[in-house]
This record gives C-alpha cells, structure tokens and sequence, in this order.
C-alpha cells in the first residue's frame, strides 16, 4: 500500500487516534519556534492541520502534504482557526520550493512516516536559509537501541501508517550542514523526542 492510499483511508479518523496524544508535545514543540512576524515558515506533512491552532501569529505559513484527503481537512481546519497557510500537495523527499527559501521548517510527525527520511531532512535542509532552524516531533530509537519489538514490527506497520525503526542520529549523519540545537523527550518514555536544528551554512 502506498503512503498516499494509505493516508487517504487514515485520513477521515486520523484525528481521532492521533489529536489527543499528540497535543501536548504539538504545543511544546511549537513554543520553541523562533521566528519573527513576516518570517517564512514550512509545514512538512501537515496532515490534517493539528499545528495550525498551536502556531505563533506573524509569519507566513506554507503547508505540504502528499494525501489531498488530508489537505482537505487541513483547510477546513485552517478556515476554522483562522490560520493564513499556503496549502499544497507535495513530496517531502522532493520540495517544490527553491533553496533559502524558509526561515524556519517544522517537521512534526513526518520523519517516521516516509520511506527515506534522509532525504526527506536533506530537502528540509535545502529550502532552509543559513542560520534558520528546523522544528522535528517524532518518535526515533535511540543509537544502539535494541527495541526488538518496535524492529520486529516495522516492516509491517511501514506499509500501513509509520515507521518504528527509525534512528534519528542516523538520519542527521547522512545530511550536512545541519547541528543540533536541543533534544529533548517528549514522550512514550523518550520514544517521542522534540529536536531543534540549525542550518549552519
């Protein structure tokens, strides 16, 4: 099953599984975003929209997901909380949108989903100007870690939501320019973690 079929049958419940537990560390995450009013702000993978209430006024916010049936409900939510976004449908390992482009990239929860997260933080890394920072919430396993159940059960769960095996570390070798800001838990015992990076150059 692809991402996008699959997403697009999450699409109408997602909310339901995913707004509660995720809230909290949705708001924690967001409070760390820097930025001044007219800075230009990212969304990969904004799904159904569940930053859009949490998101500081003053910046101009552009969100892309892959599943139109998740944009939907992002614009309707986006109309509700009267939050301004840029709405589209695109790849998060392939960004319509040229280099430098943001201030600022929020990743929550899109790390773990895509096939390639490596590439999906190189194009995270690409649009984002010098000195600009990238906002990650997911769920990572640690260097080493043995986790045997979360390793046993993702090539099954890959097919059909997210991934389980995914080693942030990993992820950030294999991207240059990028350093580590803060890394903190937020959540399931530190599977979840709120990461901030800097684009250094």
């Amino acid at each position: 099953m692809s991402l996008r079929v699959a997403y697009t049958v999450w699409a109408p419940i997602y909310d339901h599984v995913v707004d509660a537990a995720t809230r909290g560390m949705r708001r924690q995450s967001l409070a760390a975003l820097d930025v001044e009013a007219g800075a230009s702000v990212l969304l990969v993978g904004v799904g159904t929209g569940l930053d859009l209430p949490w998101l500081p006024a003053g910046p101009r916010y552009c969100g892309i997901d892959l599943t139109p049936a998740m944009l939907e409900r992002a614009r309707r939510r986006a109309d509700r909380t009267g939050c301004t976004v840029d709405l589209r449908v695109a790849d998060a390992t392939a960004l319509p949108y040229a280099d430098h482009r943001f201030d600022a990239v929020v990743m929550h929860l899109i790390l773990a989903v895509v096939p390639d997260p490596v590439a999906a933080l190189r194009e995270a890394a690409r649009v984002l100007r010098p000195g600009g920072e990238i906002v990650i919430l997911d769920k990572f396993l640690r260097p080493g870690q043995r986790a045997p159940l979360r390793r046993l059960l993702a090539p099954l769960i890959r097919r059909i939501a997210t991934r389980t095996d995914v080693v942030f570390e990993d992820c950030l070798a294999a991207v240059d320019g990028l350093e580590v800001v803060a890394d903190a838990p937020a959540g399931a015992g530190g599977w979840f973690r709120r990461i901030r990076l800097r684009r250094t150059g």
